[in-house]
């Protein structure tokens, strides 16, 4: 597995396989901007995807092939993204040294940075250049992904005649998309909320500094208001994204709400404080909030009261370049959010 960095070679087709959707986006780079060609969702059967492993391969195949065929999507070659417990994701800090040495060093002495066995998983690394003329160590994020868990996507995708030539992370393909919508990153804290999952990832001075997954997500919501008012699954949605009033269940509803989205908030502010701990001198400067998740109505705000900063929904497509007669504008920016980590991806080249 290597995890691409920019080239000039033709861009991948994003797939962003979650636990509720499959998020796919297609784009296409000129000399001044990225255009959507054009991108789209399909829900997944309850259960084919858990903590991103595929359950059901040959269903979430059939997904993935029938929105390409929707979508029209001619180009074969994609990346996709992976997460959860197959991968680990760590910075670590070792003497500057040219890149094959750099190499023969990680492999020889991964098992002390990586709680897998080692031939159990891909490998890969890239220097972050940290190291000064005063301080010849340099900072090394270290990725290591279980292969059963990444085979099995590439078997998948294989199966429906597509190649994949990217194997991202999600939490860099949300920076990746990030960066490329806001070029000066600050001190930022990058949230993604998906179904059944939450991505930190905390970026200063353009380099991640904390990255972590954490097992929870809006579908944490949906099914607690469906249980609590004895609904069915689209009109807790409609509900908990505010596009269905609750009525007189208000006060029950809020219930749910403070409930669930402490949980989150406690989390995120675990981040920000092992950051802050970090670097003192650094402070956050806002919060940028993406996924499905971050739809929940009132969610901003809160983020906001409770964590203190400013708090922003990421639109990942607000420079991108797009046919109004093709993509309906209001479309496009109410998708945004959850197309976040396939629009990272579909900015990545193709590395085969």
């Amino acid at each position: 597995m290597k995890l691409p960095f920019i080239s000039s070679e033709e861009l991948v087709v994003g797939v962003d396989i979650g636990s509720h959707a499959v998020k796919v986006c297609q784009l296409k780079r000129s000399d001044k901007a990225y255009s959507v060609v054009c991108l789209g969702t399909a829900i997944l059967p309850e259960g084919a995807v858990d903590d991103g492993t595929l359950n059901e391969p040959e269903v979430v195949g059939a997904v993935v092939a029938d929105l390409f065929k929707n979508l029209k999507i001619k180009k074969k070659k994609v990346g996709f993204s992976i997460s959860g417990y197959s991968v680990i994701v760590k910075k670590v800090n070792l003497a500057v040294m040219s890149d094959d040495q750099m190499e023969e060093h990680i492999m020889s002495e991964a098992e002390q940075y990586i709680p897998f066995d080692i031939k159990d998983v891909y490998l890969d690394f890239q220097d972050l250049k940290t190291g000064t003329k005063e301080n010849e160590r340099t900072d090394v994020m270290l990725v290591a992904a279980k292969k059963e868990i990444v085979d099995d996507y590439l078997d998948m995708l294989e199966n429906i005649g597509l190649q994949a030539t990217v194997v991202d992370v999600d939490g860099f393909a949300l920076e990746n998309t990030y960066e490329y919508n806001t070029p000066k990153t600050g001190n930022v804290a990058l949230v993604d909320i998906g179904a059944a999952k939450m991505n930190i990832n905390i970026i200063s001075g353009g380099i991640s500094v904390v990255a972590r997954d954490i097992v929870v997500g809006s579908r944490q919501l949906t099914e607690q208001i469906m249980n609590q008012f004895d609904i069915d699954f689209d009109e807790a949605e409609a509900i908990k994204l505010g596009r269905l009033s609750a009525e007189d269940k208000q006060e029950e509803l809020e219930q749910i709400f403070t409930t669930v989205c402490t949980q989150w908030v406690l989390e995120i502010k675990k981040a920000i404080d092992l950051y802050h701990s970090n670097y003192p001198d650094a402070p956050l400067e806002r919060l940028i909030l993406s996924g499905g998740g971050a739809k929940v109505a009132g969610l901003t705000d809160y983020l906001h009261r409770e964590t203190g900063l400013p708090v922003e929904l990421f639109n990942p497509f607000a420079n991108m370049i797009s046919n109004d007669k093709k993509i309906d504008p209001e479309y496009l920016k109410s998708v945004g959010p959850e197309m976040a980590i396939a629009s990272g991806i579909a900015i990545r080249p193709s590395v085969v």
